[in-house]
């Protein structure tokens, strides 16, 4: 249950309820409520932060990595006595955010964001490629994510569970039912399996289906006959021409070559006392927008921080808010990042 946001409830325990909740990741409903709460009074972003240096004291304690890099700030928690300072560049090389800031940043940036103010002719492509990956979860428990532009369709019976992927790559979760066989239909291929991990790319002239774990079953679309073609275990990879006769193309891939594929999909980044350089070819791996920075002193502006992989528009908005930076696309459909003049 998600933790209560009323004012009835005290701080500190609604801030426990939120750090063991992002320890197993937030749902995006979940990350709005939680910022909502945060911005709500200054005190949240303080009981987040204790709450979150007694986590990480219990995981050093166990021997196990701190779920959130720190690193160690004795002026964290110092109350504040004075008004915050003139954003300079001064502020580069001695990291000093607002306490609310650095919970924001530290924890996870809200996956539904507003987009980023842009001011050139490609504000609209800007825009679509830094809007987040969809993500589902149907009714059986079975969860989806669609890749940037990707449509389909869901359609359960009591007999089965088909899905038809029209257009774009999908990774598809299967929840386990004996009972009822998962199908995704794509470019006249039919995926079948029952409790299985795996991901579908249409494109103009094939479908590529990658298996991550389980196994699953490639057929012909309209075919009846499954066993036509070899099934799919983990690590394996099929192309299928698209038309009428075209055979699947099975081979084995490397760990390194599944995540470079599949570098689309969101994953929460933690970075400890890296520069914003580091963070954005990061950023760039795992999103169709490049972000490049034009001023050479802020490529050194250092940041702890965790956020999610495709929430680029929420990360860019923070450094507008607390550093100054512009961001603006230019010609080439890269976004420019600048400090304030």
């Amino acid at each position: 249950m998600t933790p209560s946001t009323s004012d009835d409830f005290d701080p500190a325990d609604v801030a426990a309820g939120w750090v063991m909740r992002q320890d197993r990741g937030l749902s995006p409903g979940e990350q709005d409520e939680f910022l909502l709460w945060l911005a709500a009074d200054p005190s949240h972003g303080e009981a987040m932060a204790r709450h979150r240096r007694a986590w990480e004291n219990f995981d050093r304690l166990a021997g196990l990595h701190a779920s959130v890099p720190a690193v160690p700030d004795p002026d964290l928690l110092a109350p504040r006595t004075r008004a915050r300072p003139q954003r300079a560049w001064r502020r580069l090389a001695g990291l000093a955010l607002p306490l609310a800031a650095v919970a924001t940043i530290l924890l996870v940036v809200a996956n539904r964001s507003m987009p980023v103010a842009v001011t050139s002719a490609d504000a609209s492509l800007a825009a679509a490629q830094l809007t987040p990956i969809e993500e589902r979860t149907l009714e059986d428990g079975s969860t989806i994510r669609l890749n940037r532009g990707a449509t389909l369709h869901v359609a359960f019976t009591p007999d089965e569970r088909r899905v038809r992927l029209e257009r774009g790559e999908a990774d598809f979760a299967v929840a386990k039912d004996s009972a009822r066989a998962f199908v995704v239909e794509s470019g006249g291929v039919k995926i079948r399996a029952v409790g299985t991990a795996f991901n579908v790319r249409l494109t103009e002239h094939a479908i590529e289906v990658i298996v991550t774990e389980g196994v699953v079953a490639l057929a012909r679309g309209g075919s009846g006959d499954d066993g036509v073609w070899p099934t799919l275990a983990a690590g394996e990879r099929a192309l299928v021409p698209r038309g009428a006769g075209g055979a699947p193309v099975v081979g084995k891939l490397s760990q390194e070559e599944i995540d470079r594929r599949l570098a689309w999909q969101p994953r929460l980044l933690g970075f400890t006392d890296e520069s914003l350089a580091t963070i954005l070819n990061e950023f760039n791996r795992h999103n169709p927008v490049v972000l490049r920075v034009a001023d050479p002193a802020l490529r050194e502006l250092r940041l702890t921080v965790r956020f999610r992989s495709d929430n680029v528009s929420g990360f860019l908005r923070l450094l507008a808010a607390d550093f100054g930076v512009r961001s603006e696309p230019d010609g080439s459909g890269e976004i420019v990042l600048r400090a304030a003049r």
